[in-house]
């Protein structure tokens, strides 16, 4: 049920438990623990009651935990192509990460927009600009509560992608511009045509013709 909600999208209870593939009773029990135990936050809209992950804590805490969990087995074409796409492009609670989310980060990092200090990311004077310039407001996502700039491990690279305010900020900035866009029916993204292109002329960031074919 966690990793359902780790795409940041609130869903409904009965939905959660097709999922978990469990009695909606038994759904509710272990969603009521997880409540208490300040993993999940609810809202009620009419007689449905709709999860999601308390804070971006718990979607890091998540995909570390991913990081070190044994794979599934894979035992279908469909399951195939799945985590295929997952692992290419995904949504981490409201941060893009997988293979595209990891190489932006690293080449950010590489052309010194962004640079690590400590368990963070740090933005120095051209960076600050390149991102005004990108169309991302970073005087207002540092007025925020929230964590600036995060390293958060991705499972499935094992190298770090960038979380936080400023990695949901870029995020939503790529959906904006329309490089990414959602796969219905999970938190898998694909990259668009004009994505590939935007990726390539902004970063240097080039992908095999399989994916761009796939799309």
């Amino acid at each position: 049920m966690l990793m359902n909600l780790l795409g940041g999208k609130a869903l409904p209870a009965s939905e959660l438990a097709r999922a978990a593939r469990v009695t909606p009773q038994t759904a509710s029990s272990h969603l009521a623990k997880m409540v208490e135990g300040g993993l999940l936050v609810h809202e009620s809209y009419g007689r449905h009651r709709y999860y999601r992950l308390a804070s971006a804590e718990v979607g890091q805490a998540l995909e570390a935990l991913n990081a070190i969990a044994p794979p599934k087995p894979v035992r279908s074409l469909r399951k195939s192509d799945q985590s295929k796409a997952l692992h290419f492009a995904r949504t981490c609670y409201d941060h893009i990460a997988g293979e595209v989310g990891v190489a932006l980060t690293h080449r950010l990092l590489a052309l010194g927009l962004l640079h690590e200090e400590g368990r963070d990311f740090a933005v120095p004077i051209d960076g600050a600009k390149w991102f005004r310039d990108f169309g991302i407001n970073l005087d207002e996502i540092r007025r925020g509560r929230r964590h600036f700039a995060r390293q958060c491990l991705d499972w499935s690279e094992r190298r770090h992608h960038m979380a936080g305010a400023l990695g949901a900020a870029l995020t939503t900035r790529l959906f904006d511009l329309g490089w990414i866009d959602r796969i219905p029916g999970g938190r898998a993204i694909q990259v668009t045509e004009h994505g590939f292109r935007g990726l390539s002329q902004e970063f240097g960031i080039t992908f095999d013709d399989d994916w761009k074919q796939a799309k």
